[in-house]
């Protein structure tokens, strides 16, 4: 239960009171009455806007309105203290009780606390990684990666029906210089020396043992035949050797997909010609000529000459877009539209396509494709990741296979870790630019976030052990534990913060930012290693207290219920909590 829905309601029903009393209209829209914490916590620990949102409709200033909604509220549970604050604000201060007994809510939910219906059941597309199966993941794919699962992960915690999708983008040239690039190698494998690799194929290693095993299994086979009766063959071979190695890098990053959609099949099943049928239908095709690129700058799939456009402008974009070039191949917009409305028709009117910000410029064409496509029925949100600066020690880390010691993502989860990874890439909202130094995301500091909350409840798994060796292990049972014994001021601030953490999931599925998840964590564990170090100066503050056993037990409860919260808000983030650290 998230406390502040609680207080919603304690708010709305003083409301109804006010309409039955006939102080305020029977119809009025409460939709935008909200309880929050406070901006200055010397205002309370909770603020209604209802007065200010009401009072235009109710014909009240919002001050008196505030005034008389404070009234209303007096002697609802849990509520201290009433105040109100310009321009028509009404602040609450809430009774020690009503924190304290959060700690059993999260006891009995467990793993399941800060669960809502938010989503109603609302299926949701959730497109993330789609890496071109030309090559292993990089670091880049990587922020895209975590970001799209953490994403799908808090999704489906507020109640929503969540598909996690990969699309592979296997057609098209960049598809054919692969299958070009694995015959040079093949050719290499055979005997021959090939020299530098040309222009405009893919230098990659990564392909070598892929041609080694074709040289294996079909000897010269495919040495001296044009390439029309190879190029097939190779393209199927090292399109399913890239996807195998991508699907078993992710799994090293903890990270498993519902769906995989392949491009090729949306082609060769007739799926573009189809998007293109019913755009038709609807007047949103026709053939004509783009205007030259702005500032004489080159633009993605612009040509001199009549193409068949979509009518892209009709529907917010800036100009219309070419659907097939000169040469009659389908651009990859084309696939694109095929591939969005065949999420629509499996029934998801809301997709979100996780990018990375080099894709910025693609954004709209395809907000204006779903809205044509599902004719204003389905949405499209797309959230772009930003570019992972990778450093060791300070120092830029070049990705190049010269640099040494770190290429690929798999190389950086093998030196750090999948929880590290997963950790510091959700440190920073995904449009801004993040710093991975590989020094020090493993350094033992309160400097480290990944540290800091792992270390919180690695210390609270140990104040358990200690209660094992000291005899107090009966006391970490909470059934009785009397919490209004948890009175210190830097005991209910950290009770407070455990139990914002509903309303922090509300705000990151609502937003689409799981990156409030780690940001939360670290408040929460900031709240405990406080209490921790007090407890260190003030043996009276100690957890485990042989002499003051019910208080023992109330602080045992109270640290168990922590101790839950962290390691969900980890388990969201796709981040194991640890018990010890070394």
């Amino acid at each position: 239960m998230n406390p502040f829905r609680e207080l919603l309601d304690l708010v709305l029903d003083a409301v109804g009171r006010l309409q039955a009393a006939g102080e305020l209209p029977p119809e009025l829209d409460l939709s935008r009455v909200a309880v929050e914490p406070p901006r200055d916590p010397a205002h309370g620990e909770a603020a209604t806007n209802a007065a200010l949102v009401l009072a235009k409709a109710a014909g009240k200033k919002p001050l008196d309105l505030a005034t008389r909604l404070a009234a209303a509220l007096e002697g609802a549970p849990g509520i201290a203290r009433l105040g109100t604050a310009a321009p028509g604000f009404v602040n609450l201060t809430l009774t020690p009780a009503f924190w304290q007994r959060q700690i059993l809510t999260v006891l009995e939910e467990g793993p399941a606390y800060g669960r809502s219906d938010l989503g109603e059941g609302q299926k949701i597309n959730v497109e993330y990684c789609s890496a071109n199966p030309t090559g292993p993941l990089h670091v880049g794919h990587g922020r895209g990666t975590v970001f799209g699962d953490a994403l799908a992960n808090v999704l489906a915690h507020a109640g929503y029906r969540v598909t996690r999708e990969y699309y592979i983008n296997d057609g098209g040239a960049q598809i054919e210089t692969l299958a070009r690039s694995l015959h040079l190698r093949y050719r290499e494998a055979l005997g021959e020396a090939i020299g530098p690799i040309p222009t405009g194929l893919y230098p990659g290693e990564y392909l070598i043992p892929v041609a080694q095993g074709i040289a294996e299994r079909d000897g010269d086979r495919w040495l001296r035949v044009p390439e029309p009766e190879w190029l097939e063959a190779f393209a199927r071979i090292a399109v399913d050797a890239m996807m195998a190695r991508i699907r078993d890098d992710l799994d090293a990053l903890g990270v498993h997909h519902d769906v995989f959609t392949s491009e090729r099949a949306l082609i060769e099943e007739g799926r573009i010609d189809e998007a293109l049928a019913f755009l038709e239908s609807q007047g949103l095709l026709y053939t004509g000529t783009l205007p030259p690129p702005k500032g004489g700058k080159p633009v993605e799939d612009w040509e001199p000459a009549p193409q068949l456009l979509f009518r892209a402008t009709a529907y917010g974009d800036e100009i219309d877009r070419p659907l097939k070039r000169s040469n009659g191949a389908w651009t990859y917009f084309a696939a694109d539209l095929a591939y969005h409305l065949d999420k629509f028709r499996r029934g998801f009117d809301l997709m979100v396509d996780v990018w990375g910000a080099d894709h910025g410029g693609y954004v709209k064409r395809m907000q204006a494709a779903v809205k044509a496509l599902s004719q204003g029925r389905a949405t499209l949100d797309v959230r772009l990741c930003q570019l992972v600066n990778l450093l060791d020690e300070g120092r830029p880390l070049k990705m190049s296979k010269r640099a040494g010691r770190i290429v690929t993502l798999r190389d950086v989860v093998d030196e750090v870790g999948r929880d590290v990874v997963r950790f510091i890439m959700l440190t920073r909202k995904n449009d801004a630019p993040l710093d991975f130094d590989l020094a020090r995301v493993t350094e033992q500091s309160k400097d480290n976030p990944v540290f800091y909350v792992q270390y919180a409840h690695a210390r609270i798994c140990s104040v358990f052990r200690n209660a094992a060796e000291e005899g107090l292990g009966h006391l970490a049972d909470p059934a009785g534990a009397d919490l209004s014994l948890l009175r210190d001021p830097a005991e209910l601030l950290l009770v407070r913060e455990m139990a914002s953490f509903p309303r922090v999931l509300e705000g990151a599925a609502l937003h689409f930012e799981p990156h409030r998840i780690a940001f939360y964590l670290h408040d929460l564990a900031g709240a405990f290693h406080g209490l921790w170090t007090r407890g260190k100066e003030e043996p009276k503050l100690r957890f485990l207290l042989a002499d003051q056993p019910e208080l023992t037990r109330a602080r045992l409860a109270m640290l168990a219920a922590v101790r839950s919260v962290i390691a969900t808000g980890l388990g969201l983030m796709g981040v194991r909590p640890v018990e010890e650290l070394h």
